[in-house]
């Protein structure tokens, strides 16, 4: 698949959509507590169809690259679902989602969609954090019989947490563009400066504790 977009061109829409905000000098704070230089909504890239598309054709060519026998694309819900069924478009293949939990009602499922013994799935979701929901999905699918082939995302913070947990799943994930990827590009495009590259490096080495620092 020939695909022109790249991630510097990623990183620059996300920014400029404001689904990835930068502010090393008034730092956000997580649900968490966390005090982070770093914010991302990447639920807001389906309202824009340009770069939704150019995001599908992207995770296309990543799978293609990386997971050529897939024969599903699975969602993880809620966020991953319509970036899972625009590369399933891309691609020509069946769609599935994975909820958190089952229904409590009717026939109780967790899977919809293409779920059949057998299939090999790649799953994907907007963002990655410590990779915990993608898994739990992917736990999910190899209940119904599915193989899971890998897992794939919009942005990664690349965090040694996540590399662990995936690595403890004995499952692959790539990713568009991952935190150090970013903070570079952003720089280079002119919305970050020395000192606040610097300060997001340092917030990457250890996020608890920079958030603790005066």
């Amino acid at each position: 698949m020939e695909v022109t977009y790249n991630a510097k061109e990623l990183v620059k829409d996300l920014l400029r959509i404001k689904a990835v905000s930068l502010s090393p000098n008034k730092p956000y704070t997580w649900a968490s507590g966390l005090k982070s230089p770093i914010y991302t909504d990447n639920r807001l890239t389906v309202a824009y169809p340009e770069i939704r598309q150019n995001i599908a054709k992207l995770l296309g060519k990543k799978i293609q690259e990386n997971f050529p026998d897939a024969t599903v694309i699975g969602g993880v819900a809620t966020a991953g679902i319509p970036h899972a069924t625009s590369v399933s478009n891309v691609l020509n293949l069946p769609l599935s989602y994975i909820r958190p939990k089952p229904k409590k009602h009717g026939r109780g499922r967790q899977t919809e969609g293409r779920c059949e013994p057998g299939d090999k799935l790649v799953l994907i979701d907007d963002l990655i954090s410590t990779g915990g929901s993608i898994l739990e999905a992917a736990k999910a699918a190899e209940k119904e019989g599915m193989e899971i082939c890998g897992t794939a995302s919009i942005f990664s913070y690349g965090l040694p947490q996540a590399d662990a947990n995936f690595k403890d799943a004995g499952i692959q994930l790539v990713s568009l563009v991952t935190f150090s990827e970013l903070i570079e590009i952003s720089e280079d495009l002119g919305y970050i400066n020395d000192q606040e590259l610097q300060l997001l490096k340092d917030w990457y080495k250890n996020p608890e504790e920079w958030g603790t620092k005066s």
